[in-house]
């Protein structure tokens, strides 16, 4: 079984992520009603190499982490280095 933490905290988020070579980045998307959205992602540098995610654009730390924190995300971690973004309704 696979043990995960969430991390909240901005600052364990940035060094959990940098450790591993990877980058914040943000993408518009519209839903299904035609709304627009911030959809995040973080982009490692083992991931695609040679491809770029289409939409997605490097961004700052601190706009990743302002959008993260208004859409009420935590980073889901476990031990394999396995990563996704979650509620952080989920976490109780």
């Amino acid at each position: 079984m696979k043990q995960a933490h969430m991390l909240t905290r901005h600052r364990d988020i940035q060094n959990w992520v940098t450790d591993r070579s990877g980058r914040p980045a943000i993408a518009r998307v519209r839903d299904r009603f035609g709304d627009e959205r911030a959809q995040l992602k973080l982009r490692f540098s083992h991931q695609n190499e040679g491809r770029e995610d289409i939409g997605m654009s490097p961004c700052s730390w601190t706009a990743w982490l302002a959008e993260l924190d208004r859409q009420n995300l935590a980073l889901k971690v476990d031990a394999t280095g396995d990563c996704e973004l979650v509620s952080r309704q989920a976490m109780n």
